[in-house]
């Protein structure tokens, strides 16, 4: 399913493969990957890229990789000696190894990996929900309007509409909605979708048939959380990606957070960190490094939802970092505080240092702005009609 939704490339999926597997970007850049130059104020962009063109990428340098081997299979359970885990057993092969790395994702489940007494030290549903499409320009085409430098991204009375344009003239138009509104989840529909993106002009510019051409059907996300999970008390086992830390696909983190914890994984282990015991300083790393991006996502998510649901900023309460983010809108002198944190090279408290103007923006009565297109309840009554 993942293959068809949208995915945002930071510059760490980049460099790391340029460092680690030189190869496997090589042909990523051959199948038609774009990287994309810094936007305004050096803020790094990344690669455009579909999903499935990076995962073809990475299938095909595989092939050609020496001691690489490449197997699908079930895993049906681990293999242990005590406490420490010597291999797998796949499709009832039995699979010795030196160490076993998880990386089955937010799903995966090793039913004989005992976990720690705190497995989740975050985990809850988000209260939020997406679907998208994918499209591609028609040959000679132009794209349609951005507003930001790697897409368009427009916040509407009660749900949100992102627009990603990937390598070659593919794009995906992503509609991200509260779960508690039944009614909006007709926008699965084809019928449904369409009537949405002729509603909002910026969508209707660049989905006119005239345009361009959908290339799948109008795909909907599962359940999301967000979610942080430490290492399990075995040896010879380290847990990697989703596995650790899983967050909504709304900042289009997820790809990086995975190759950030593969570069430092792969940095402790050139470094001479013991294999049978590196999960240890490696689940001290995420703790330090993971878990603040996954506690931001929570903090937003919940903020993000009780706005869609009529309520206003809450200037009570420490601003989400998206509303820190919004307010250099209104002042430009934030700009320069809020850029490290959007590229990834800063964590989310850096954004202490923004926070007072940003709070000194909203009690003005600034409110971020509202994109052109129906409300919700105008949403609500399109979706009726469509039916």
């Amino acid at each position: 399913m993942q293959f068809g939704h949208a995915h945002g490339f930071r510059p760490q999926v980049g460099d790391l493969l340029q460092r680690e597997w030189p190869a496997a970007y090589d042909t990523w850049l051959a199948l038609g990957a774009e990287p994309r130059e810094p936007g305004p104020g050096g803020v790094p962009i990344g690669t455009a890229s579909r999903r499935v063109t990076f995962e073809r990428a990475l299938r095909r340098a595989s092939e050609t990789t020496p001691r690489l081997g490449v197997r699908q299979g079930r895993v049906q359970g681990l293999l242990l000696e005590g406490s420490q885990v010597v291999g797998c057993r796949v499709d009832r092969t039995v699979l010795d190894a030196d160490l076993v790395v998880d990386a089955s994702g937010r799903s995966g489940r090793l039913e004989t990996a005992r976990r720690s007494r705190e497995p989740d030290v975050l985990g809850a549903d988000c209260g939020i929900a997406y679907v998208n499409r994918t499209y591609r320009l028609r040959p000679g085409a132009i794209e349609g309007p951005r507003n930001s430098p790697i897409g368009w991204f427009g916040s509407f009375d009660g749900y949100l509409v992102l627009l990603f344009p990937h390598e070659a003239g593919h794009f995906s138009v992503v509609v991200v909605r509260p779960t508690s509104n039944a009614v909006l989840k007709e926008l699965r529909r084809q019928a449904v979708f369409d009537a949405l993106c002729s509603a909002v002009p910026v969508l209707a510019d660049w989905t006119h048939p005239r345009r361009s051409t959908p290339t799948g059907a109008v795909q909907a996300g599962g359940a999301l959380r967000n979610a942080y999970r430490r290492q399990r008390e075995l040896t010879g086992l380290v847990a990697i990606g989703d596995a650790v830390a899983t967050t909504t696909p709304t900042a289009g983190r997820g790809i990086a957070m995975a190759y950030l914890q593969v570069g430092e994984l792969l940095g402790l282990l050139d470094t001479g960190a013991d294999v049978i015991t590196v999960a240890g300083p490696f689940g001290a790393w995420c703790d330090e490094h993971m878990l603040p991006w996954v506690e931001d996502h929570v903090r937003n998510d919940a903020a993000a939802v009780r706005r869609w649901r009529g309520g206003d900023v809450d200037l009570d309460q420490p601003l989400a970092s998206d509303l820190v983010v919004a307010a250099a809108d209104a002042d430009r002198s934030l700009r320069p505080l809020i850029g490290p944190y959007l590229g990834m090279v800063a964590p989310p408290a850096s954004l202490a240092a923004a926070e007072p103007a940003a709070r000194a923006v909203f009690r003005s009565g600034w409110r971020p702005p509202v994109a052109e297109g129906p409300s919700v309840a105008e949403l609500e009554a399109l979706i009726l009609r469509s039916a």
